[in-house]
């Protein structure tokens, strides 16, 4: 009988981390467990302070991390390594620990894989043996997601004429913001590229979109439009729009939704104009170009395709390899 290895993701309050480890574990199409990582103030300590501790955790998490102990970790974000690497020390053989991002520099060369992305120029000990370089952000959009939600909303975008111009905004960041004028330019933009094709948009922002920038849009796009503002709540279409879309114009400051963007087939175009965005998610921009999975937004409607973009596939396969090789040496 072969050995089913448990996998445990740790899953912390940061929904971007969240959403990656989960699109590696699901691509794994393995069972797994989720463990809640929850923290308190001391988790804002440098990882050289941490050490492999569960220093910065709850009560609630603490009692959570228990035996069974796991074959695999997966684990997204700086706040989740110490507890890794905690784990890791729990069990004989240690468990395989895989980690999205940089985990920091202190106890980098115990985890087996850690994926770091092209565009983030800072990793732990420079591009070691144990560092997979990936393009973007690993994501849970799948093929078989796609055609799901595609399903779902198609009946409620009957009636509107097509192709289907999807906007996808995000917002403010910590360091550039996202000003109504800002907004305003976008939404006029993208209106007349849908009705230059006689479309429609349809529009879905985010929590760091901000309801001053959600009603500048609004403005700017007349009908036909179908609209969801994160302020206002409701049920997301973020997949379904995706799925549906015939174009679509991300955004540029967020790399997840340029990344989930680039997994359809649908033309990609990412608006950030100079000034917008953070050097980081420039050298993402352009490495997609390069790539051919994207195009700057210059306005027009254009017919083409590119491959999907899937680095939780990528990750997922190296992952496969090591726990295979793993079962190799304790059979």
């Amino acid at each position: 009988m072969v050995h089913q290895p448990l996998i445990w993701v740790l899953a912390d309050d940061r929904a971007g981390n969240v959403a990656q480890a989960l699109g590696v574990a699901e691509a794994l199409q393995r069972p797994f467990v989720i463990k809640d990582v929850r923290y308190t103030p001391l988790a804002r300590l440098p990882n050289i302070v941490t050490g492999a501790r569960l220093l910065g955790l709850t009560p609630e998490t603490r009692m959570g991390l228990t035996p069974p102990w796991p074959d695999v970790v997966i684990s997204a974000g700086r706040r989740t390594a110490p507890v890794a690497r905690w784990i890791k020390r729990q069990r004989t053989p240690a468990p395989v620990l895989v980690h999205l991002m940089n985990p920091g520099r202190a106890g980098a060369t115990e985890f087996d894989l850690i994926a770091a992305p092209r565009h983030d120029c800072v990793v732990p000990s420079g591009d070691a043996a144990n560092v997979m370089r990936i393009t973007g952000a690993p994501h849970r959009l799948t093929p078989a997601r796609l055609a799901s939600a595609a399903d779902v909303w198609a009946g409620r975008l009957t009636g509107l004429p097509r192709p289907f111009v999807t906007l996808i905004v995000g917002g403010a960041t910590h360091s550039k913001p996202f000003p109504p004028a800002l907004a305003a330019d976008l939404g006029r933009r993208v209106h007349r590229m849908a009705e230059e094709v006689g479309g429609t948009v349809l529009l879905a922002t985010s929590r760091r979109t901000g309801r001053d920038a959600e009603l500048a849009l609004l403005a700017a796009i007349p009908e036909p439009r179908r609209t969801f503002l994160w302020s206002a709540g409701g049920d997301n279409p973020y997949f379904g729009f995706l799925a549906l879309a015939d174009a679509l114009v991300v955004t540029g400051d967020s790399v997840s939704m340029c990344s989930e963007a680039c997994a359809t087939p649908a033309p990609v175009y990412i608006f950030a104009p100079e000034g917008m965005v953070a050097a980081k998610h420039a050298r993402l921009h352009h490495e997609l170009y390069g790539l051919g999975l994207a195009r700057p937004f210059k306005g027009r409607f254009e017919d083409w395709t590119h491959p999907a973009l899937n680095a939780a596939g990528d990750v997922a396969r190296a992952v496969d390899d090591l726990i295979h090789q793993r079962l190799q040496v304790a059979s």
